[in-house]
């Protein structure tokens, strides 16, 4: 299998693993489900595509094709991490208190106050933060990094056995 996408898929998959402890650091509640869910700190998104990146510059080198496609097309992932969807988990919130609000209104006759809080009808953790982000970014560099440095003895050897057989 190609090496560039194992050290992606492991970037992911650490990233998400490490949403648990760090949500737990945070708010001192264990919720392993955070595994499977998106938004969170770190962003696997980004973790993904900067952990290829990285993996792509130091195998292949900044100046190819290879790189710019998977630098650009990493900044298109992270900016939408961060930007449409963390707007539509945010729109998701609004939506949700003006639905509590409308079923208020249908079945009380007395005064409605409106209390705005965290609904639980869709689902709001879409996008990310910025913060989050860059932590999968920071993440994504040092496992791209680490996927380098572990496969670099490999790539010598390929090269080397393409050349003299």
């Amino acid at each position: 299998m190609n090496k560039g996408v194992i050290v992606s898929l492991l970037s992911i998959g650490l990233a998400q693993g490490l949403k648990i402890p760090i949500h737990y650091a945070k708010k001192k509640e264990w919720r392993p489900e955070l595994f499977f869910q998106t938004g969170g700190m770190p962003s696997s998104h980004s973790a993904g595509v900067s952990s290829l990146t990285t993996f792509i510059a130091l195998k292949r080198g900044v100046p190819t094709v290879d790189f710019a496609l998977s630098l650009v097309y990493g900044l298109i992932v992270m900016y939408d991490a961060q930007g449409i969807r963390r707007q539509t988990g945010e729109l998701t919130l609004k939506v949700n208190s003006i639905n509590e609000l409308v079923e208020k209104i249908h079945h009380e006759d007395s005064t409605v106050e409106f209390e705005e809080k965290a609904p639980t009808k869709l689902k709001e953790m879409l996008g990310h933060k910025p913060e989050e982000v860059l932590g999968g970014a920071v993440l994504g560099l040092l496992i791209g990094y680490a996927g380098h440095l572990l496969t670099k003895n490999d790539s010598k050897m390929s090269d080397f056995t393409l050349h003299y057989k």
